[in-house]
């Protein structure tokens, strides 16, 4: 099958490498348009601003994990197909897949217009007006959001990652002229950066649409394709469910966190969202590697090969604890210089609290490592219960750190949340990645 990657022969050094790259690329310019986005805002409309957009963020990445979980949950079922050879099967979860995209659409949207205004005034939003000009745009048309991440999902479960790298990158060019474009030029404030947002969700959708329809006609079900199929519906349900419900419990729990943050004052909010658009630059290699062993897990488990898995997640781990070095370095030498140029040279305390943020977090990020790989490969391995369970011990432990630990500590609290939450979470996820193991040892699969 043409533009597809079979991840189930060959190297695994050489299979997740050459998947990870395209997205690692492609997370490098999706979050440079989202620091440019806050850079632009920051620079060109001030503080205020900077602290409006910033006190949605976690509200944002509540939808976007919510979307691209989803996403990579069904990419997981499309992934096992493609690794037996099952053609029919292919198309079929294709199918399913489209009609199950349509009906989150519709709940995410009715969720986003009917509760969004009563979030941010349930979090304490310092300025709800600005910030919901901000993030309404966005999440009134979340289905561009979900448009974009399920079709890219199905090119990553067939081992193509080039493809999405490539629209990523030009949805992001076009999101930062626009960003100019709309709040520059013709002064449309905030609301300018959220439409920005949006049109460059719909432009990445689109031009992935026409490449899977050009490009990929083997992935293109026909109508018999449709015809319900309880199997494969459930078990894109159960494996879309559970992969949101992972990512988006993480999110909720930093919705928890973000509303102390909020009571801590519209100076660190901007130093929060300054810091975290660095941090979340910084961590951009991880998310792709996850999703590479993911994938990887999966194509080989239809495949019969599980094996293979502790080559690719060893490969995977040195990868990841290689960067996080370099990422130490970077913050320890320039991250209060990147501070500075993202809070747009704002007061002294703002940059203070952002760089002291970087220093506290970079440095646990082996264990953010172990997180994320090991979770997503469980995931791929069919498993979800415990990772779910990982997902909500981070939840309940932002919840408790937000509750109790900052109206104590203050900011030193915030700072301390997600290392304190990591070491945890690690020490859950390597105790059944390791039962995992054993039992593919029992089954005897090669």
């Amino acid at each position: 099958m043409k533009h597809t990657n079979d991840m189930t022969v060959g190297s695994p050094l050489k299979a997740l490498v050459f998947f990870s790259l395209p997205l690692i690329i492609g997370n490098l310019f999706n979050h440079f348009y989202n620091v440019m986005d806050v850079a632009i805002v920051g620079n060109a409309l001030g503080i205020d601003s900077l602290a409006a957009v910033g006190a949605t963020s976690a509200i944002y990445g509540l939808f976007i994990s919510i979307t691209f979980g989803f996403g990579s949950g069904i990419s997981l079922v499309i992934a096992r197909y493609f690794g037996a050879k099952d053609t029919d099967g292919l198309k079929r979860a294709v199918a399913h897949t489209i009609k199950l995209s349509i009906l989150t659409a519709i709940i995410l949207t009715l969720g986003a217009i009917f509760g969004l205004k009563p979030l941010l005034i349930l979090l304490r939003t310092p300025d709800v007006e600005l910030s919901y000009r901000y993030i309404s745009v966005i999440l009134f048309f979340v289905s561009f959001m979900l448009f974009y991440h399920i079709l890219a999902g199905i090119l990553r479960a067939v081992g193509n990652s080039v493809a999405p790298l490539v629209f990523l990158i030009v949805g992001s060019l076009v999101n930062i002229g626009m960003d100019y474009l709309f709040v520059v030029v013709f002064g449309w404030n905030v609301f300018g950066a959220g439409l920005a947002t949006t049109l460059s969700q719909l432009f990445s959708g689109i031009i992935t649409a026409i490449y899977l329809c050009v490009k990929c006609k083997d992935l293109i079900p026909s109508k018999e394709h449709f015809k319900y199929d309880e199997n494969i519906t459930m078990d894109l349900i159960s494996n879309g469910l559970s992969m949101a419900l992972m990512f988006s419990i993480v999110s909720i729990g930093s919705i928890c966190l973000q509303f102390a943050i909020n009571d801590l004052g519209t100076d660190t909010v901007a130093a929060h969202v300054s810091a975290r658009k660095i941090d979340e630059m910084l961590m951009m290699c991880f998310a792709p590697l996850s999703t590479a062993c993911a994938t990887f897990a999966s194509q080989n488990v239809g495949a019969k090969k599980t094996q293979r898995i502790k080559k690719g997640i060893a490969t995977a781990f040195a990868l990841g604890w290689g960067i996080s070095v370099v990422d130490i370095i970077i913050v320890y030498t320039i991250g209060e210089f990147l501070v500075r140029r993202i809070s747009g040279d704002a007061v002294e305390s703002v940059v203070s609290l952002g760089t002291a943020y970087l220093k506290v977090n970079i440095p646990f990020f082996f264990f953010l490592v172990a997180v994320v790989l090991i979770r997503s490969t469980l995931q791929g391995l069919g498993r979800k219960i415990v990772p779910l369970i990982g997902s909500g011990m981070e939840m309940v432990g932002k919840v408790l750190i937000a509750f109790f630990l900052v109206p104590v500590m203050g900011y030193m609290g915030v700072m301390l949340s997600e290392p304190i939450i990591w070491i945890a979470c690690t020490v859950v996820l390597v105790v059944d990645f390791i039962f995992a193991m054993v039992k593919i040892k029992r089954d005897g699969i090669k």
